[in-house]
């Protein structure tokens, strides 16, 4: 389940259902379907998208979107540093970001128009969708690992227009989530 922090306020939201108020104040959809996987997550994508088909109905149908793909990212990717140097400088999009996390977990820094600069840490069973034109900006957690679903209204999907006086060198690219300790304790740091 996600984890949203607000580190100039010391907030930290970390159920789904007060996620949700947060984020829907900034036009953002959340919802998390928990640990209940439909498919393996490491099974082939065209087995991914079948397997969560309704879901992504209800959602292309929710926010107009055409296509989706299964997007895999691992320490071994191809590139890897240079494809987040892409993504972790304050930029927008000319349309919705939307990710539906399969494996792994990463963070979304949104600076809303009106309002402080917070995170969302995500993790397997986590969906976003962060509307176009929002500015935001985008690491990997310590694993270096996300596998998730994308959707898209343009086949050709989109690219990322940075903002000039990105304040993305402020905030701290480092998830802050739960933390697993030996004998199933679970322990987390408040932002």
């Amino acid at each position: 389940m996600a984890i949203v922090s607000v580190p100039d306020e010391g907030v930290r939201i970390d159920t789904p259902e007060a996620i949700q108020r947060f984020l829907s104040n900034f036009g953002i959809w959340y919802e998390s379907a928990g640990a209940q996987a439909k498919v393996r997550a490491d099974a082939p994508a065209d087995e991914v998208l079948e397997a969560y088909r309704p879901d992504l109905e209800r959602l292309m149908k929710r926010g107009g979107y055409v296509t989706a793909d299964v997007i895999d990212v691992t320490p071994a990717t191809p590139g890897l540093d240079a494809m987040l140097e892409m993504f972790n400088k304050e930029h927008t999009h000319s349309e919705d970001e939307v990710r539906f996390v399969l494996k792994g977990s990463g963070i979304f820094h949104i600076h809303p128009e009106s309002g402080p600069v917070f995170c969302v840490e995500m993790f397997a069973g986590d969906m976003i969708s962060v509307p176009a034109g929002t500015r935001h900006w985008f690491n990997l957690c310590a694993d270096r690992t996300i596998r998730a679903i994308r959707l898209f209204k343009d086949k050709a999907g989109w690219t990322p227009h940075y903002v000039e006086d990105g304040i993305h060198g402020r905030y701290q690219p480092l998830c802050f989530g739960p933390a697993f300790i030996p004998g199933g304790q679970r322990k987390s740091q408040v932002v």
